[in-house]
């Protein structure tokens, strides 16, 4: 059963952020890492990239599908997470933790206003869930 974090944003493409000031940490939730199954590889931007909210910025491959990853936030990527680059599992194994993807520096805190908290996503995924069956 996937787990929800309730100091975290979520968008309805399964990605996470976790938000001190106006830096922004991004990564995929554990529902979606549950859904992806067991994780190949991950290609992120690089260091001084622009990322735009619900556009792809970046890909994740898994033993079920390869799946565009769609940035809950805009700005400037300021740091990238090369340590699951050598050792992906670290997303499946810890997805909130040092599974973390990229580290945007936000354009448009109001742009949060978009995203869901954990009470809202665990519906949305209950809601996605249901349909599926």
């Amino acid at each position: 059963m996937a787990g929800f974090q309730e100091d975290l944003f979520y968008s309805r493409e399964h990605t996470w952020v976790r938000v001190d000031g106006n830096i922004a940490t991004v990564g995929v939730s554990d529902y979606a890492q549950e859904k992806l199954g067991e994780l190949y590889s991950v290609e992120l931007p690089r260091t001084d990239a622009e990322v735009e909210q619900d556009e792809p910025f970046g890909v994740i491959e898994s033993s079920k599908s390869v799946a565009e990853l769609i940035s809950p936030v805009s700005g400037e990527v300021i740091g990238v997470n090369e340590d699951i680059v050598d050792d992906i599992g670290v997303i499946n194994s810890d997805p909130y933790g040092a599974g973390w993807l990229i580290m945007v520096e936000l354009r448009d805190l109001d742009e949060l206003n978009n995203l869901l908290d954990a009470e809202e996503y665990r519906e949305y995924v209950g809601e996605e869930a249901a349909i599926e069956e």
